[in-house]
């Protein structure tokens, strides 16, 4: 009964966030490899989860994938990427997790009535 409640939005919203937790994950990972001889770093399979999902599938969770496009470690001076895509990702999550706070919060006013 709740996924009737919840909606397409909401299914895209947990997905969004698995996805902001596992690139994370990546992201942690690719720094702590940054000198690391034969390391290729690590991205995460999101958007064709998130197609399927619009198409009406069935999505397959996000997953680690290496950036064969990129060249393996030691890569020093991919430091400050790594550290801005840290950042991004943190931003995102935050507002994933808002959404989803605001979301809660609309269904928890229609179930009480606004009676307080």
């Amino acid at each position: 009964m709740i996924n009737a409640i919840e909606g397409l939005g909401a299914s895209m919203v947990k997905l969004a966030l698995d996805a902001a937790a596992l690139r994370h994950q990546a992201i942690a990972n690719n720094i702590a490899n940054l000198h690391s001889p034969g390391y290729v770093p690590l991205a995460v399979s999101f958007e064709s989860q998130l197609e399927a999902l619009r198409r009406g599938q069935a999505p397959g969770k996000p997953e680690l994938v290496e950036q064969l496009d990129r060249a393996p470690g030691p890569r020093p001076q991919d430091a400050d990427m790594e550290m801005v895509a840290l950042a991004e990702n943190t931003i995102h999550y935050q507002a994933l997790i808002k959404g989803i706070g605001t979301q809660l919060a609309i269904l928890s006013a229609v179930a009480s009535d606004q009676r307080r």
